[in-house]
């Protein structure tokens, strides 16, 4: 199971794994760790990532970037509008009323949606990740900003399943960030609460959140944010300072030269960050347009200045998150900056005059929320074992159900569900009566943030009957889940039935009988729903009596028995029936679309490896033509052979080396004959001295063995003159006669004969026997010496004994085989 995390950023992204040792940042093709997020679409396949930045200066109308800001978004959005000025790319409204991005892709026009379009960077993304995992990548989690609404998470949900992924988790980028930073940490206390902010501000948008820290958990108490607060915004106020300058210095518009737009705003990026820096820096730029040089120059104060309409919106998010996170600057005991649009200075100075203390940055500002989700992907992980750490996560927006009463009164009545700051993930439930199929609209309430669309969807119950002519009871859940997206899960319409159960004497059911479902008892729907499913308390139609406005009849009723006397009583139990539920997401792609969509990916995929390959092959070609020169070939390969297609470079390249091969072998042989020749005369020679050596160390071996060993090296010298003077009768571009593979062999060969017969082991010398000891005659000694001799030997005799066996004993250690 993969455990990869990637941080979808607006102008960048970056891939986080999960390893035994920890979390890693993984590089892509170029050895780098950010990956632009640029989709360039050629003549003949596309380029995305570091190859899409590389084509995008020189083909700007066909590059497209900045997709998170094209994603769920009504094309007649006012921030989309102002976007759009700024592409290079062409933009229209689809017939969906959302927008369509144009290229021209394979000598075509073609379009895409923007879910498309991101759907193409998850799969770069997904190849850098199994590039260096060396395994197939699906479950994945994915950092969105907190802002991005219903639909932009389905959307991303989308983009996913395109790519072949299956994201365990939508993390919100603030919330990824928290927990990169408070999941190491071992100090935090374990009562009292640990208050830090933190503020992200990235290429595109502004997110401020303020976290509390416990031992083992983090709570999000507040989210605010500026969706079009960031670094680009910077950029910009530099492009447009230096466009009317050049302007007037140099009579040029920028403006209508797509190439001179996209060099100019890539040179103001690099002088923002030099002014971060320095206290001022230059700018040049050679040929920008018009065949013309230009120059620049600008001080740090001058670029506050005409940034100073950016700066004054950095305090808003900050203001607002601290306000509904009920703390004061005070009570905050850290602020932590990340995102590659805080290293301004006069951000810096705004967030510090703010939170009245200095911001730290302990935290690698790019990296943090690839980190963070890589980590969140862990803790889902089966596979992994992290430490225990609790994220709870609120929804960021308050959701409302809508619904009509019925046919005769159209005006609507609804209930927020789901809060601002809802526990995430959570289940609720609500009751309706009704007698036939109705809607339900799932809406987006209480926001001041104009761009967020009221309705999100509408899902239309029914159709069902009750079997008793009445109105029916009908259960409605509602779930948003953990990827921040609200759907109706289920409709269960509910009748209760009399049921004949026959009871003994003891009032006991025997073990075999059939149980029917049936509901608990009545409770208070907030404490019987668990921590994140309820049952809110309001009625979902107040028209329809006590029953909806919290006070229940009870689901089961039993009529009162005698239990001394068998009898059969009625009971009523609840009959459950699944009602069907139609779903209707306004702006999302339905499934057949999506189904499309996953074989037009799948189709320009396989374009893609196809182009790679022929340039494989194609390449192969070149580097054969420069190795054996053939100006001929060559000549082909840059002019009629210059755009071919695979099949045409393999079969040139088989046919090269056809003529090539036999030409390239006599060379090597030619070149690798003569150390082989000089290893072979070494090899004879050195045997057939050693063979015909006086030399004592060679004493022991049998002369009839030397002979063999003189025998073979004559026999091998032989074969080598004879080969000899062969090839050397041939002229060199025949096909040689003495090949090195066979000296190489007659050469082996001599060494395995004679290696052992000259290397035989000397034998040992044999052991000398030593002479026996003299016994004295029994006729010197008389009777009486020999009596007495025979008393005083026996003690004598038992030392020798001892003697003996102690020098046995000795020898017996000294010898290992006795051991």
């Amino acid at each position: 199971m993969s455990v990869v995390g990637f941080d979808l950023g607006n102008e960048s992204c970056i891939v986080g794994v999960a390893r035994q040792r920890g979390i890693d940042v993984v590089l892509n093709e170029e050895s780098k760790r950010e990956t632009p997020a640029i989709v360039c679409f050629g003549d003949k396949q596309r380029f995305i990532g570091t190859a899409g930045a590389a084509n995008s200066t020189m083909n700007p109308k066909n590059s497209i970037s900045q997709i998170k800001r094209l994603l769920g978004r009504k094309f007649a959005d006012p921030e989309l509008q102002n976007d759009i000025k700024a592409f290079p790319f062409g933009v229209s409204e689809g017939p969906d009323g959302f927008p369509l991005v144009h290229v021209r892709y394979l000598g075509e026009e073609r379009s895409f949606t923007p879910t498309q379009l991101l759907a193409m960077v998850l799969s770069n993304l997904k190849a850098i990740a199994e590039g260096n995992l060396n395994s197939a990548v699906i479950d994945c989690c994915i950092g969105i900003p907190v802002y991005f609404t219903d639909l932009q998470r389905r959307a991303v949900i989308d983009a996913a399943t395109i790519a072949g992924l299956r994201p365990l988790r939508l993390f919100h980028e603030t919330t990824a960030t928290a927990l990169a930073y408070g999941i190491y940490k071992t100090d935090l206390p374990e009562n009292d609460q640990l208050n830090v902010a933190f503020v992200d501000v990235g290429n595109a948008s502004m997110q401020v959140s303020i976290v509390g820290y416990k031992k083992g958990q983090l709570k999000m108490l507040s989210h605010a944010y500026d969706r079009s607060l960031g670094g680009r915004d910077f950029d910009e106020a530099l492009f447009k300072h230096f466009a009317a300058k050049f302007k007037e210095e140099y009579k040029i518009d920028v403006y209508q030269n797509a190439r001179a737009c996209i060099r100019l705003r890539v040179a103001c990026e690099k002088l923002k960050k030099m002014l971060s820096a320095n206290p001022e820096a230059p700018m040049n730029i050679e040929c920008l347009m018009d065949e013309k040089d230009v120059r620049g120059f600008i001080k740090r104060d001058e670029f506050e200045q005409i940034s100073a309409p950016v700066l004054e919106r950095v305090k808003g998010p900050l203001e607002k998150a601290l306000s509904e996170a009920g703390l004061t600057t005070e009570s905050l005991h850290f602020v932590e900056v990340v995102g590659s649009g805080s290293r301004v200075p006069a951000v810096m100075k705004i967030i510090t005059e703010f939170f009245g203390k200095e911001p730290r940055r302990t935290m690698n500002a790019s990296e943090c929320v690839a980190r963070g989700c890589a980590l969140q992907c862990a803790i889902l992980s089966p596979t992994f074992k992290v430490r225990e750490f609790q994220v709870n996560e609120g929804f960021p927006f308050s959701v409302a159900l809508s619904w009509k009463p019925d046919a005769q009164n159209n005006e609507s009545q609804q209930t927020v569900v789901f809060p601002k700051g809802n526990p995430m993930p959570s289940i609720k439930a609500l009751t309706f009566y009704r007698s036939s199929t109705f809607a339900v609209d799932v809406l987006n309430v209480d926001t001041d943030d104009l761009q967020i669309t009221h309705k999100i969807s509408t899902y239309t119950i029914g159709p069902f009957q009750s079997s008793k002519g009445e109105k029916a009871k009908l259960k409605v859940k509602v779930r948003l889940n953990i990827h921040g997206i609200v759907s109706l899960e289920s409709a269960t319409m509910l009748e209760e039935e009399e049921v004949e159960v026959p009871v003994s004497s003891t009032s006991e059911v025997p073990k075999d009988a059939t149980r029917m479902e049936t509901d608990d008892a009545p409770q208070d729907p907030a404490s019987s729903a668990g921590d994140h499913t309820q049952e809110p308390k309001g009625a979902a139609d107040p028209a329809e009596g006590a029953a909806e406005n919290g006070a229940q009849d009870s689901e089961e009723k039993t009529v009162p028995m005698d239990t001394d006397t068998k009898v059969e009583p009625s009971k009523k139990k609840v009959k459950k029936t699944n009602v069907p539920v139609a779903e209707m997401v306004y702006g999302a792609m339905g499934t057949v679309e999506l189904e499309k969509a996953v074989e037009k990916e799948y189709e320009m995929a396989l374009q893609d490896r196809v182009m790679e390959e022929t340039k494989d092959k194609k390449n192969s070609v070149e580097a054969y033509v420069y190795d054996m020169r053939n100006k001929e070939v060559e000549d082909w390969l840059y002019e009629d052979g210059e755009d071919e297609t695979k099949g045409v470079y393999v079969a040139k390249l088989e046919e090269l080396k056809r003529l090539g091969g036999p030409i390239e072998m006599r060379y090597k042989e030619w070149t690798e004959r003569g150390p082989a020749l000089e290893q072979l005369v070494y090899c004879i020679r050195s045997f057939r001295e050693a063979a015909l050596s006086a030399d004592q160390k060679f004493d022991h071996i049998d002369i009839s063995e030397k002979q063999k060993v003189v025998n073979e090296c004559s026999a091998a010298e032989t074969w080598l003159m004879e080969k000899k003077q062969q090839q050397d009768a041939l002229p060199k571009h025949a096909n040689p006669v003495l090949l090195v593979s066979d000296i190489k062999k007659k050469a082996e060969a001599l060494d395995r004969f004679c290696k052992p017969i000259m290397t035989k082991p000397r034998p040992a010398p044999k052991p000398q026997t030593p002479p026996p000891a003299e016994t004295p005659s029994p006729e010197a000694h008389t009777p009486e010496q020999q009596s007495n001799g025979a008393e005083s030997a026996e003690p004598a005799s038992d030392g020798a004994q001892d003697e003996h066996a102690a020098e046995q004993m000795d020898t017996d250690k000294d010898d290992p085989s006795q051991v």
